[in-house]
């Protein structure tokens, strides 16, 4: 039986008619512009002017390319999070044709991300700096192209009875989420059996277990597939994106956790598969392209044309084969540790997320070995124990979000070398 708050799709995606209505493109937000996401989405609306229109941007720090974007764009209202780039950001948008409103600050993302004028907001800020953005469009009542991973990871027990009572749709922007979305396309409820998440494996899916003593940060980010930021390929190495991935699975589609499963597929062309109640298998292929899933969540339910120019379409015959093995438990720690906070839930999810957020830092930073990143993480959840609340409140949520970075931040290596401890 289901429990916590009930799921964004309860296995099945149901399209209700005439929903929402306007006039022309599609009027969309983007909350973090200038990262992957958000440059990749606007790729897409430049592709399909006929389509999408953008009609407010936010964005970090990067005021160069946010200038740009306002400049090719053209949106109403604009925010830059760090309030001190603000003058930086009018003088690079001096002499601009159309100059958009300017607000600096969370207040400044917070209006970007509820803009009276958007349909769909997408959500593209790391971290829990994208909650509080997130809960404010879905109170305006915003439907959410989901890309910020702490949204349900660590805001599912608030978040999803929030996006109940506004009645708005969370859409997945991640390739495994989005595939699965895909697949239960149509699916009467409770038709879903088992959701297969597939993974790459990683930088070190070839590499012996003996030798990841010896990893070094430039090793962890040669992934073998995806071309992405540091702190995900390092997440893809450790499988901890995957173990991220089902708890935002459990949360999106109602599955639970022994009904979830991943697989190691190096190819990364099943993105992830369902099974039905009558065994049936249903997978959805691809090249790895964060555009499609993007894409989806902004023409859902419709499909856009996609020219096959930009969009190379999938040949499996020169592709040869697909392959599939189990992950490895020993290898990939991450997996049993993700599995345990998702049955934990509250903000146990929350601090794992956090925890390896951090412990991810001081890896990259050099401060902690690679094998410490899951040490780290499982110190920081197993201090957190006696402090778990199930059925938390937004500010519950951040306030262990804080707990959980600091907490692991003060986790130092031993001088035996064989486990971190407290600074």
């Amino acid at each position: 039986m289901q429990q916590g708050p009930p799921p964004a799709w309860p296995g099945r995606a149901v399209a209700e008619p005439e929903r929402r209505s306007w006039e022309g493109p599609k009027p969309i937000s983007i909350v973090g512009s200038t990262g992957s996401i958000g440059t990749q989405t606007l790729d897409i609306v430049a592709e399909n002017p006929d389509k999408f229109r953008v009609v407010a941007l936010a964005a970090g720090s990067n005021v160069t390319l946010l200038a740009d974007q306002v400049k090719t764009f053209k949106p109403k209202l604009v925010a830059v999070r760090n309030e001190s780039l603000l003058n930086e950001l009018k003088e690079a948008l001096a002499g601009c044709e159309e100059m958009p409103e300017i607000i600096p600050g969370e207040q400044g993302v917070i209006e970007v991300a509820r803009h009276p004028d958007a349909v769909t907001v997408v959500t593209g800020i790391v971290g829990c700096a994208g909650l509080k953005p997130t809960v404010a469009a879905i109170e305006a009542g915003k439907d959410i192209a989901l890309a910020n991973k702490e949204t349900l990871i660590a805001g599912g027990p608030f978040v999803l009875p929030l996006a109940h009572k506004h009645n708005v749709k969370i859409l997945p922007a991640d390739s495994e989420h989005s595939a699965i979305f895909q697949c239960i396309q149509g699916l009467s409820e409770g038709s879903l059996r088992r959701v297969i998440l597939t993974a790459s494996g990683g930088a070190f899916r070839d590499w012996p277990v003996e030798k990841l003593k010896d990893v070094k940060v430039a090793d962890a980010l040669k992934h073998p597939n995806w071309s992405m930021g540091k702190k995900i390929t390092v997440d893809s190495a450790t499988l901890f994106n995957k173990g991220l991935e089902v708890i935002e699975a459990h949360y999106l589609f109602g599955a639970e956790y022994d009904d979830i499963e991943i697989v190691i597929h190096p190819q990364s062309i099943i993105h992830s598969m369902i099974e039905t109640q009558d065994s049936s298998v249903l997978a959805q292929l691809g090249w790895p392209d964060m555009r499609l899933p993007i894409l989806y969540t902004l023409s859902w339910p419709d499909r856009v044309y996609c020219s096959e120019v930009t969009w190379p379409r999938l040949d499996l015959c020169k592709l040869g084969s697909l392959t599939f093995k189990a992950p490895d438990n020993v290898k990939y720690p991450s997996v049993d540790l993700a599995y345990a906070a998702g049955r934990a839930g509250g903000t146990m999810t929350g601090v794992l997320s956090a925890a390896n957020e951090k412990a991810v830092e001081l890896f990259i930073d050099e401060k902690i070995s690679y094998l410490d990143i899951f040490k780290v993480v499982e110190m920081t959840c197993d201090a957190h124990r006696n402090e778990l609340v199930t059925r938390p409140s937004l500010e519950e949520i951040i306030h262990y979000d804080q707990w959980a970075r600091k907490f692991a931040a003060n986790l130092q290596p031993s001088s035996s070398g064989r486990s971190p401890v407290l600074a």
